[in-house]
């Protein structure tokens, strides 16, 4: 790797960290208006549905913006972007609908971890088995340590959770949805080679409101809808937040792959969510600090070298 080209990667290695700190924001963001509605599905909903009115507000007054997305048809349709890489939106679907039911009672910092041992799993399989448009990456022996420091880590965590009543099962929705990350990055790296960063956050916005809308009106049929929507507006602001972290991981996966990406957001990720819980609640127990700083050395152990040679 020459200079420039480290230079760039670094660069890209950085606003994935950022897109860090944005994606446990936007976890802060919905899970307190989950909680203020009483209703996580149409919180899931909200963010993703705004998201998607945001960014094709842009379609009329953009030619090159409606190109881009007509691109991602063509290249469906000749076979050259197979239908399953256009829907990554399902993955943030997960995440979104995870965050709204699940972080206002786990916090911000343990949900979180729970996402983290989930991106680093699926980051490793779908580099092994060449999700991203960067193909195949090895799994090396660092990258299998750093894996299991991230689990032990999510262990550790939990431990300090055991005697007071958390309900343990809500963290399979983070876990899972980390994995869902992992794949929804890989496949959105596809979509953006074959059009463009815009159509690939468009179409992961159009896919992912579809998801959320089927399971609000299930959830609704027996539910019912919210009456009430609080007056914050910073509560609203998760479908813009989400636009941002999207777009980058868009942009990067190419340069960085599926796991070193998600590597690079983890690291945003628990530091902003331990700030975030120390600063609004719930509190921060020692367990969970612990639980955050193994799995930051899992990231340094799994990244170990990665930046530095090699192809990007």
């Amino acid at each position: 790797m020459n200079r420039s080209t480290r230079t760039a990667t670094l660069s890209w290695a950085a606003l994935a960290v950022c897109s860090g700190f944005m994606i446990v924001t936007q976890v802060r963001v919905n899970g307190q208006l989950g909680a203020a509605i009483g209703d996580g599905y149409a919180a899931a909903v909200w963010s993703f549905g705004s998201g998607l009115v945001l960014l094709a507000a842009l379609l009329p007054f953009s030619a090159k913006a409606r190109a881009s997305a007509a691109m991602v048809v063509r290249a469906v349709r000749a076979g050259s972007l197979r239908p399953w890489q256009a829907l990554g939106g399902f993955g943030g679907a997960f995440l979104v609908l995870s965050q709204s039911v699940a972080a206002s009672v786990t916090g911000v910092a343990l949900f979180t971890i729970a996402v983290v041992a989930g991106q680093v799993a699926g980051g490793m399989s779908f580099d092994a088995v060449g999700l991203s448009p960067s193909g195949r990456r090895p799994v090396t022996t660092a990258r299998a340590a750093g894996a299991v420091l991230v689990l032990a880590a999510a262990a550790v965590s939990l431990a300090g959770r055991a005697d007071t009543g958390f309900p343990v099962w809500l963290l399979v929705l983070p876990l899972v949805s980390g994995v869902c990350v992992s794949w929804q990055q890989g496949v959105n790296g596809h979509v953006r080679a074959a059009s463009s960063g815009y159509a690939a956050t468009l179409f992961n916005f159009v896919t992912g409101t579809a998801v959320l809308l089927v399971a609000l009106a299930v959830h609704a049929a027996g539910a019912g809808l919210p009456s009430h929507w609080p007056g914050n507006p910073l509560l609203y602001t998760g479908g813009v937040v989400g636009i941002g972290f999207i777009a980058i991981a868009v942009l990067a996966v190419r340069h960085l792959g599926v796991l070193v990406l998600g590597l690079c957001t983890i690291s945003g990720q628990l530091g902003g969510a331990i700030v975030l819980d120390l600063a609004l609640g719930p509190a921060v127990t020692a367990a969970t600090v612990a639980g955050a700083g193994i799995a930051l050395a899992g990231v340094a152990v799994a990244s170990r070298g990665r930046l530095g040679s090699g192809p990007c």
